[in-house]
């Protein structure tokens, strides 16, 4: 057969071919992509099937063309070579394209990549790449610990000089701080130095302003009349004072205010403004206004009269974080005096009264060298507080003094024991005592009748103990008026001493009833009974008769304490005199060593 017979024929024996063997030979092709596909994680077995294809379909197209093998027989061969290369680079081409190294059907298919899971096709390409990488890890290690000893030896050599360079620069370091240091003190002296300087400079300016304002003030104050155009603090402040004089309130109220605007520190003004302020707002529109002032300004007196706007206790305690943040300024303690006197409480405590009295005193003090000028523009109203201190201390009077003021028993006794009255300075709404210096104290109770001086139940000033007390401190305390607890006093208390103390009172206040003549109608008898029954309370009794020698005595039974008003049974309270006794003198010496007058009794 020639060369054009072949080509004639050709395409009958291929479409022949392809009815024969076209069928299987895809079919195996495609199966043999597919395989290589799942395998690729092994190796490129695409690639391997492509090639070895294509090469083998080029021998047979050879050997058709060169007559080695007939066509009709070598031609489902070509057809089968031919289908597996074309799948086979196929399907490597899409796996270089889509970057698959587990291939394109395990990433389409996830059972297909379990699949290759379970038969280990990807474990054993891990396990070749952790095999890789471990070998290549311990190489990497024997490099590193050849390099970290000759690192170490080299770091060793290093931090020798180091640790001389750091010692050295150590040493400068502290050199430097001392340095610093010293430096650093010199500056914070000459920074408190100029600090002290500079305020004592601004203060003396302060009350050079003060002074200044003052004086103007009194000018204009002489002079009279509104000021037109006012610019200075002492203009506004008269102005104030003019409009508020002519009850042209709105115009006193911007005056005022645009004298606070120069934040002057002198009470006076600020005070009447207050007031003003009060009349017109209530004393809540003042606190509003002042606090305002206060928040803005720095002079202590807006801040002090912003406390004044505030009720009773709450604005007590103010005043006095006030006075504890500032105690030199000394207006305050004038106001805080005002919170314990008698105009603002009515009926005064003793505590009370000694709370007042402190604060005015230390108020007064400040007077010394003019110091308390500076506080006030309007001199009068200075004049005036000092006036008023003066006369209510000199009413308060000695209330400073403790001792004064002290509380005191008064003991009586009986055949029974002893009752303690107790004298205190004040009114009082309850009253207690205690044995002793430490323990709980004992309320005496309430009396069935109401104090005139608190409206309340009167406390009972007394309390009872037995005959067998002995020489002891007594405590007591008590409630104001108030209710707020004075003491405890601690007072001294001895049965002896206080049953001769209580004797002798009664003897000298009933001197009278001491001698009785012919008393019950028993002639020439003369009776003693009454110094007999407090005769715990006589060292001797002297006596004569129609004159004043005193050249007698009268005996008296020792005292008994457990009975002391009792006369013995076997003593007799009387003696007997002649008819010629007109008259009796007798002085009694009490056991505290005092004497009486000479007493003279006439016989009637």
């Amino acid at each position: 057969m020639t060369t054009g017979d072949i080509g004639a024929a050709a395409p009958s024996l291929i479409k022949a071919s392809l009815s024969r063997t076209g069928k299987w030979a895809g079919s195996v092709a495609f199966i043999g992509g597919a395989a290589s596909d799942i395998l690729n994680p092994l190796a490129p077995f695409a690639a391997y099937i492509a090639l070895v294809a294509s090469v083998a379909a080029a021998i047979i197209a050879i050997a058709i063309v060169l007559r080695l093998v007939l066509a009709a027989k070598a031609l489902p061969a070509l057809l089968f070579a031919t289908s597996a290369a074309a799948v086979a680079g196929g399907v490597y081409g899409l796996q270089q394209q889509t970057n698959s190294q587990n291939g394109i059907i395990a990433g389409l298919v996830p059972a297909i990549a379990q699949l290759q899971q379970q038969l280990g096709i990807v474990s054993a390409r891990v396990a070749r790449i952790e095999q890789t990488v471990t070998k290549t890890q311990q190489t990497v290690d024997q490099v590193k610990q050849s390099t970290d000893a000759v690192a170490k030896k080299t770091e060793e050599i290093a931090s020798s000089q180091q640790q001389q360079t750091e010692q050295g620069a150590h040493t400068q370091k502290t050199v430097d701080q001392v340095k610093q240091t010293t430096e650093t003190l010199a500056a914070g002296q000459q920074k408190q130095a100029e600090q002290a300087d500079k305020l004592q400079a601004t203060t003396e300016q302060i009350a050079a302003s003060i002074d200044t304002i003052a004086k103007g003030f009194a000018a204009l104050a002489a002079q009279g009349g509104a000021i037109a155009e006012p610019k200075r603090p002492d203009e506004f402040y008269h102005n104030a004072r003019v409009y508020e004089l002519s009850g042209d309130m709105l115009n006193a109220r911007r005056s005022y205010l645009a004298f606070a605007g120069f934040d002057v520190d002198a009470v006076d003004p600020y005070t009447r403004f207050a007031t003003l302020l009060r009349v017109q707002d209530g004393k809540a529109g003042a606190r509003e206004v002042f606090g305002q002032l206060a928040d803005k300004g720095k002079a202590l007196s807006i801040k002090l009269v912003h406390i004044l706007q505030f009720d009773d206790t709450q604005r007590l305690d103010k005043l006095n974080a006030f006075i504890a943040a500032n105690p030199d300024f000394a207006p305050a303690y004038y106001v805080l005096a005002q919170e314990f006197s008698e105009d603002r409480l009515g009926a005064q405590s003793l505590s009370d009264k000694r709370s007042e009295a402190e604060a005015l005193t230390k108020f007064v003090s400040y007077e010394k060298d003019g110091g308390l000028l500076k506080y006030f523009v309007d001199q009068r109203e200075l004049a005036d507080w000092l006036d008023h201190s003066r006369s209510r201390l000199t009413a308060l009077g000695d209330v400073l003094d403790p001792a004064r003021f002290a509380p005191s028993l008064t003991p009586m006794r009986s055949n029974a024991g002893w009752t303690i009255s107790i004298s205190l300075p004040e009114a009082a709404t309850g009253i207690s005592w205690r044995l002793g210096e430490s323990g709980p104290f004992t309320d005496t109770g309430l009396m069935a009748m109401n104090d005139q001086r608190t409206g309340k139940p009167m406390p009972n000033p007394s309390f009872e103990l037995p005959d067998s007390t002995t020489a002891i401190i007594i405590g007591v305390k008590y409630l104001d008026l108030r209710g707020r607890e004075t003491g405890p006093f601690n007072i001294s208390f001895d049965p002896e001493a206080a049953l001769q103390q209580g004797n002798k009172q009664i003897l000298d206040q009933f001197w009278t009833s001491w001698i009785a003549f012919d008393a019950s109608g028993n002639h020439g008898l003369v009776y003693f009974s009454q110094m007999l029954s407090y005769r715990c309370g006589i060292k001797e009794v002297r006596y004569s008769l129609n004159g004043t020698a005193l050249d007698k005595e009268i005996k008296m039974p020792p005292c008994d304490k457990k009975d002391p008003y009792a006369i013995p049974y076997d003593y007799q309270p009387y003696f007997k005199v002649a008819d010629s006794v007109t008259s009796m003198a007798v002085q009694v010496t009490y056991t505290d060593g005092t004497k009486s007058p000479v007493r003279e009794y006439k016989r009637q």
